[in-house]
């Protein structure tokens, strides 16, 4: 597999996103260390003439440098994946201009949907049937296509992304989003200028964020809360490792790219969950609902809710009510790495239910638990010009963030009403 490297400086931090782990590899002098990477902040660690933190030997936490997060490849790129917005006909041209590009001119090998080229417009098209057995398909939730594909290439809007991180569960290959939808926040590309875009980003040298994700578990029937051990918690008395909430089936384990939402569901009822952090309880959430959200997915559903928009460069967490019965519940960020642990309260009255990115709704019954962190496999989306123009950019086209009409000046006067 290609290998995705961020080089600063004389020191470089090699970043290979193989298929079973994340090496993390920091090299100067000759030295190598190897440890987890959670895209966190790595902070000075001597504070005065004798004070420091104690060394953590399982991870190696740092903050890039913005400017220094470039895309190069260790070999060139040979497998395509190229993702089209579904019953959308107006993608049609565009996706078999890519493709002929991407075959008869880079030589490369191009993976698509079968849905995608089995679409009812593309069978019809005889010049596109013969170039149809050229292409290798694949379908969702059958064929494991993520040891293969070094780049990705999607076609639609912000939508296509989320889908394409859903596809590898574990590393990620590089994404390049052409904006061909309705929003488009994520998808800086434009189509007209495919050609020269694709070969600058096999050229290496791109722009890179990594959107970190949440990896999310499911644990079902197992995790209950004693109300007198907990109370005594709070007030100082026990440590909170009392809380055995490790035992238990795991029902679903994702990689989530935007957010977590618990809600109410159907019911006419609050929805009453109780949200811990590292094995502590925090608070109990009363209202609609909450979302966990990473700083790519505070621009979703997070920002409608009220939060505040993080730059996906920040390693945070951010957790937002949903309409909460409290008007003094404000979202909160958390940092990159503490585990959160959403359950039903004890007292309360109906089941809750939770989505992924929108997807895999179910059901949340009283002993289940959703324990949430950062994932160790980001997303490494490619900037058309860098982290931060395309961020700001996008907050003003798509968002219309600060638009507002610009005061006149007093040396300018309106005609007068004519009565």
């Amino acid at each position: 597999t290609s290998a995705l490297c961020c080089c600063q400086g004389n020191a470089f931090k090699c970043i290979k996103f193989t298929s079973s782990v994340v090496k993390d590899c920091e090299v100067q002098k000759g030295s190598c260390a190897r440890g987890h990477f959670l895209h966190g902040p790595y902070p000075a660690t001597h504070f005065g003439p004798k004070a420091c933190v104690l060394p953590n030997p399982t991870s190696v936490m740092h903050i890039q440098d913005p400017a220094s997060q470039r895309l190069t490849w260790s070999k060139p790129p040979l497998n395509v994946l190229v993702i089209r917005k579904i019953r959308d006909e107006t993608l049609l041209e565009p996706f078999k201009e890519l493709c002929r590009f991407l075959v008869e001119e880079k030589h490369l090998m191009v993976y698509v949907e079968k849905k995608v080229v089995d679409d009812g417009s593309l069978m019809r098209d005889d010049s596109f049937s013969a170039f149809r057995n050229q292409l290798c398909t694949f379908r969702e939730g059958f064929d494991d296509i993520s040891d293969c594909i070094d780049l990705i290439i999607c076609l639609g809007g912000d939508g296509t992304l989320l889908y394409a991180s859903s596809l590898f569960q574990g590393s990620v290959p590089p994404v390049m989003a052409f904006h061909l939808g309705s929003l488009g926040f994520l998808t800086p590309f434009k189509f007209e200028s495919f050609r020269t875009e694709v070969d600058k980003v096999f050229e290496g040298n791109a722009a890179i964020i990594l959107r970190s994700r949440l990896k999310v578990k499911v644990v079902k029937g197992t995790f209950q809360r004693n109300e007198q051990l907990l109370s005594a918690q709070e007030n100082g008395i026990l440590p909170h490792n009392h809380i055995n909430n490790e035992a238990g089936k795991i029902t679903l384990q994702l990689q989530v790219l935007n957010e977590v939402v618990v809600d109410r569901g159907p019911s006419s009822y609050l929805s009453n969950v109780d949200l811990y952090l590292d094995g502590r309880l925090i608070t109990s959430v009363q209202g609609d609902g909450v979302i966990v959200s990473t700083p790519t997915g505070s621009t979703a559903y997070a920002a409608a809710a009220g939060a505040s928009m993080i730059h996906p460069n920040v390693p945070a967490i951010m957790v937002t009510p949903i309409c909460p019965h409290s008007l003094s519940f404000r979202p909160i960020v958390v940092p990159a790495g503490v585990e959160l642990m959403i359950t039903l309260s004890p007292d309360a009255r109906n089941t809750a239910w939770v989505s992924f990115d929108g997807r895999k709704r179910q059901e949340i019954q009283h002993g289940d638990s959703i324990k949430i962190t950062t994932s160790c496999f980001p997303v490494p989306s490619i900037c058309c010009h860098d982290l931060v123009y395309d961020w700001f950019d996008s907050l003003a086209q798509c968002l219309h963030w600060n638009v507002r009409k610009k005061t006149k000046s007093t040396c300018e006067s309106e005609e007068p009403f004519h009565f």
